[in-house]
């Protein structure tokens, strides 16, 4: 895959004034400032701007002084401080990596750092809070170091992008399932992955503070060698910068910084990734900024007026009594996602498909063989999914069950089991089936529908349902996860239409849209009842429990409907999928053709999240394995790619509900755990053929 090289840093600018600096620094000092008096004067008591000074001058009661004193302050505090580290955090690792979108949430930093805690959790030993701290540091360094070892330095914003989002998708979904595996141990865990400033008290932030200012020490000692690679490797090498130490050695920094934020106030989204950004924008009027040493301090200020200013928004917008239940990482989160796909809009495309692909060619003979061969395994898995569980069965049972003369226990079993196995089988055919559309249409490798945010936002509708109407019926659930579905695609295709749909482009903005989708989800979870929030978890981790036959109508429908038009337009599917302008040459519709598809696409994608919940990475595997397989031609394809997402998710789901039975994982993070490896896979890859 070929990628577009990464934006050039900042550089002074003829019109660079050097008295700017202190005047933007000053203006930072004062809006943080700002925004931190209004931050204390807000909160669920009834302690205003007149009683908080009172408090501060010591003529306010007993119990104005304590909420002051053990609440606003302390909040204000920690808003202010992961704030700073973030954006420092991101403006290093932006500077070791050359890449604009390199944060603590696209190097995955955060979810190792969650992975990390959740396994240390579930030991059920209490830590103090510096020993947590040195355990997030300890994910958070392991899975930056995979993302930038996996995507290259330097080597290009959607790989570096992608991989992190990857890796953070496999280890978000392992700590998942440690929280439903051991929900006592991990309680409040997911609660504080949504990112929260509220504070009990000074004793977390004066704990975290000296390993911030370590960390921030200690980038400024390396400044002048991030800025020397800034340059190039050779050109800093050249200037005696040993490249790979300062390299290490910033990156350590930074996720020591990050770990910081995390621990006092979890996950904080994109703070790293908007802070930097918008300091770049300044150092055109403020020559100091170009400089690392200049920018870290200016980032650090910047990062710390976006998470107040995001608690101050949030605080003024939601009524006090909800809004202390809101994360505010649910509204940086939101910005970053609008930053996100701002970037990607701007991005200039160059990327094509790699050219083995499009030549690859089977015979005949090794199509019917394989499809003979997944046909056989089809059968396997399902009949092993219907007799296996945490109650085992005999065939004859089954037998038995559908003559109608089993037993009472048998067919409780079956009557339960069975629509389970037929959800997990529909909704693999019809996401894989939906992939192959989508990868056919933008002629991309990369995309599925969980990456370009169209099970997101299927996700997100299906959602809000459960949350509001939690006796909805099957119809009610495809209908609200198709109207989410809808949106969130017309918004992705729409702004990646722009240049035809190029792949780097497509990506980001979907995964933008994806990142929106997953904050507004984490919000409704944490604003509805815990019996609600409780159902939508486990449905969100692709789960088929409880799924009934009327469920699956509506998926079982649309996947007819899409399988006989994919089958009957196939040669058109082809053409689509090679270029622009062979379908134009035989007088093809390319746009109208395009349309259809994708929308036929959003509805397979819709549906099965409406009947299984959301299921990642079968849309982008089956239809890879399926072409490996049996070539190019989607009149081979798509029946490949149909079986071996039936016989993926069903498999996922077998070993989610009989592996460690009568616990159940969802098949969604088997799926997870399953596709991460294989999309990373994907990603080195395309970096050897690129080069």
């Amino acid at each position: 895959m070929a990628v577009t090289a990464p934006p050039s840093v900042a550089r002074p600018t003829a019109a660079a004034s050097p008295t700017g600096t202190a005047a933007v620094t000053a203006g930072l000092v004062l809006l943080v400032a700002a925004l931190a008096v209004v931050d204390i004067t807000q909160g669920t008591a009834d302690v205003g701007a007149g009683e908080v000074w009172k408090a501060l001058t010591g003529r306010a009661g007993a119990g104005d002084t304590s909420v002051v004193v053990a609440s606003r302050l302390p909040r204000a505090a920690a808003g202010l401080l992961v704030g700073a580290v973030l954006g420092m955090a991101g403006t290093a690792l932006q500077a070791v990596s050359r890449n604009v979108l390199a944060s603590p949430d696209t190097l995955a930093v955060n979810a190792g750092s969650y992975l990390a805690l959740g396994l240390a959790a579930v030991t059920g030993v209490s830590l103090p809070l510096i020993a947590s701290s040195g355990i997030a540091f300890a994910g958070g360094l392991v899975a930056a170091a995979v993302v930038l070892g996996l995507s290259g330095l330097g080597a290009g914003t959607v790989r570096l992008v992608l991989a992190g989002t990857a890796l953070a998708l496999g280890l978000t979904a392992v700590t998942e399932g440690l929280l439903l595996l051991f929900p006592q141990e991990t309680q409040g865990l997911y609660q504080w992955n949504q990112g929260g400033i509220g504070q009990s008290g000074f004793d977390g932030v004066l704990q975290m503070a000296p390993l911030a200012m370590a960390g921030l020490a200690g980038l400024l000692l390396v400044a002048r060698r991030l800025d020397a690679l800034a340059l190039g490797d050779d050109a800093a090498r050249g200037l005696g910068v040993p490249v790979r130490a300062t390299r290490v050695t910033a990156v350590v920094l930074a996720s020591l910084l990050s770990a910081t934020a995390v621990t006092l106030a979890g996950p904080i989204g994109f703070v790293g990734l908007c802070a930097p950004a918008l300091v770049r924008a300044l150092a055109r009027r403020a020559h100091g900024l170009t400089r690392t040493r200049g920018r870290l301090p200016a980032a650090g200020l910047t990062g710390a007026a976006l998470v107040l200013g995001s608690d101050v928004l949030l605080r003024t917008l939601v009524p006090s009594d909800v809004a202390v239940a809101v994360p505010t990482g649910v509204v940086t989160s939101l910005v970053g996602a609008v930053f996100l796909v701002v970037m990607a809009a701007r991005l200039k495309d160059t990327a094509e498909a790699a050219p083995p692909d499009r030549l690859r060619i089977r015979g005949r003979a090794v199509f019917l063989t394989t499809t003979a061969v997944l046909a056989v395994l089809l059968v396997g898995v399902t009949v092993a999914a219907v007799l296996l569980g945490d109650s085992k069965l005999l065939l004859g049972d089954v037998v038995n069950w559908a003559q109608g003369r089993a037993g009472r226990g048998v067919s409780f079993v079956l009557d339960t089991r069975t629509p389970r196995v037929l959800a997990a089988l529909l909704a693999g055919a019809a996401l894989a089936l939906s992939g192959t559309l989508v990868q056919a249409v933008t002629r991309n490798p990369l995309a599925e529908p969980g990456v370009l945010g169209v099970s997101g936002g299927a996700a997100l509708g299906a959602v809000l349902l459960v949350t509001t109407v939690p006796m909805a019926g099957s119809w009610g659930m495809a209908g609200a996860a198709l109207a989410g579905a809808a949106v969130s695609s017309a918004l992705v295709f729409g702004l990646a239409a722009r240049g035809g749909f190029g792949q780097n482009r497509l990506v980001l903005v979907g995964i933008g849209v994806a990142t929106a989708s997953t904050a507004l989800i984490g919000l409704l979870i944490v604003l509805t009842d815990p019996f609600n929030a409780t159902k939508a978890l486990i449905w969100l981790s692709g789960s088929t429990y409880g799924r009934t036959p009327p469920d699956l109508v509506p998926l079982a429908a649309v996947l007819v409907v899409g399988l006989a038009v994919a089958v009957s337009r196939r040669t058109e599917l082809d053409l689509v999928s090679l270029d622009d302008d062979t379908p134009r040459l035989l007088g093809l519709g390319l746009a109208r053709g395009r349309f259809g598809f994708l929308v036929l696409a959003v509805l397979l994608s819709a549906t099965a999240v409406a009947a299984a919940g959301t299921i990642g990475f079968v849309g982008l595997v089956a239809p890879h394995a399926a072409r490996a397989l049996v070539g190019r031609r989607h009149v081979r394809v798509v029946p490949a790619a149909v079986l071996l997402g039936a016989v993926l998710v069903c498999t996922a789901d077998l070993l989610g509900r009989t592996v460690i039975a009568p616990a159940q994982l969802g098949a969604g993070l088997m799926t997870a755990a399953v596709g991460t490896p294989y999309f990373l896979y994907l990603l080195v890859r395309g970096r050897r053929q690129g080069r």
